[in-house]
């Protein structure tokens, strides 16, 4: 193993370390020089601690890396990050405590360097060789580059949570909360052998690029200062169309013809109708810019509901973003990357104005700004782990990947045709939704089949 790739290696491995921090700046109101520093110091030294704890122990303790260490570590992020999102839903005026100590930055140092054990066993394996010296002085030499590393990760991350948590503690609180639980499952199911495709590219983490899209949509409630205008809704309700319908068509739908499977296509496509329309009739929602209640009724607050009625769009989108990645790790299948990168900044652009007409409308009608930031956010949630649920399947059962993507497809198109379509009818004189959809439609389907492929 050369520089390069022990510094891919060790980059890859303080990503896990960058998004904790990134949760560790957003529960702390100011963030001094001195806590950046500490927080640097313990990711950084437990990232050189255990992979020279893994190589020079390696036949003790393979048993504990294997079967126990990813037990620990989700434990660890599971119970800090259930503690997060509790904090959220406390009182707004309670502070929350810098959390830098010994007691809580222990046991996420330990959580976030476990797998540095597994891979100090691999440089036993694959030695490093940094220097023209010895083998002892090469690994040295190399978690040492890992902890460095992992310090400005630390560091970075720290500074980035911190400028958004600042402004928008409870949201971005349950947001991180949300992200350590993600981590922790993503660290227990890698143990499993459930996402050996992640050994190139951390997959995974795009399923977070979606959810990133609706947590900057939630944050227009802080600066946006009067309602949205009609003809801004009329845009951005077509743009989310467009998006929508081309994902539907040419990232779910065209595989699964383009594999000569057009009975299962169709049947998948009208199975994924009737889904969407039973979420529909089954959870009470409202639609807030069309003054319409749907679903059983139901005394939940009207907020409640209309978040309900987002989080029903988030349900296909985030199947759609994780049956796009397991068809693309299953090469049998046809999904290019350009299309699974299109399809996922895509919903993460059309999440952004569907933060919005969460936040935004909660606000106007009396909901505080941060409360509106949160239930924009808790919206959201639901893609990321239906996409982990997606790529699951579609490694363990890869023959079903073709009908599950025209489920998807049918889900989204249900969607698009039940609210986004009428929506953008709703000034009879206006067209501007109408051509948005269309340019949206069109740039989509460029970005999905570059250079005419």
């Amino acid at each position: 193993m050369g520089l390069v790739e022990l510094l891919l290696l060790a980059i890859g491995m303080s990503m896990d370390v960058f998004a904790v921090s990134i949760c560790k700046g957003i529960e702390t109101k100011k963030a001094t020089f001195k806590q950046v520093m500490i927080c640097g110091v313990w990711f950084g030294l437990f990232h050189f601690l255990m992979p020279m704890t893994g190589y020079f122990l390696s036949s003790y303790f393979s048993f504990f890396i294997d079967k126990v260490a990813p037990w620990v570590a989700f434990a660890l992020l599971a119970f800090l990050g259930v503690n997060m999102i509790r904090e959220a839903f406390g009182p707004e005026e309670e502070e929350t405590k810098p959390g830098f100590g010994f007691k809580t930055m222990l046991p996420l140092a330990v959580a976030t360097s476990i797998d540095a054990l597994a891979v100090g066993v691999t440089l036993v394996a694959v030695p490093v060789e940094v220097w023209d010296t010895n083998e002892i002085v090469n690994t040295v030499l190399a978690c040492i580059v890992i902890a460095c590393i992992t310090f400005l990760f630390a560091c970075a991350g720290v500074h980035i949570g911190n400028a958004f948590g600042t402004r928008y503690q409870s949201g971005a609180e349950a947001a991180g909360g949300f992200i350590l639980l993600f981590i922790g499952t993503k660290v227990l199911l890698e143990s499993f052998g459930l996402l050996e495709f992640m050994s190139n590219t951390d997959v995974l983490f795009g399923l977070l690029i979606p959810f990133l899209g609706t947590i900057i949509g939630s944050a227009f409630v802080f600066v946006i200062k009067r309602e949205i205008e009609e003809d801004i809704k009329l845009v951005l309700t077509g743009m989310a169309g467009g998006i929508m319908m081309a994902c539907a068509v040419w990232t779910l739908l065209y595989p699964s013809v383009h594999n000569g499977m057009v009975i299962t296509a169709a049947s998948g496509f009208l199975i994924g109708i009737i889904f969407q329309y039973a979420l529909d009739k089954i959870v009470p929602h409202a639609h807030v810019y069309m003054e319409a209640e749907e679903g059983p009724s139901s005394k939940l607050k009207y907020s409640h509901k209309i978040m309900l009625s987002e989080m029903i769009h988030h349900v296909p989108e985030g199947m759609a973003v994780g049956v796009v990645f397991a068809g693309f790790i299953d090469e049998s299948i046809f999904v290019t990357l350009p299309a699974a990168v299109a399809l996922t900044f895509g919903i993460a652009l059309q999440n952004i104005p569907e933060g919005a007409f969460v936040s935004s409308p909660l606000h106007d009608r009396g909901e505080i700004k941060s409360t509106s930031f949160l239930m924009g956010v808790l919206s959201g949630v639901i893609e990321p782990v239906l996409g982990i649920a997606m790529i699951i399947i579609g490694v363990l059962f890869p023959g079903v990947l073709p009908f599950v993507m025209a489920l998807t497809g049918g889900a989204i198109t249900f969607l698009v045709i039940e609210e986004n379509i009428p929506s953008m009818q709703a000034e009879k004189h206006s067209d501007k939704g109408t051509l948005t959809f269309a340019v949206f439609f069109c740039l989509m389907m460029a970005l999905t089949f570059p250079m005419g492929s």
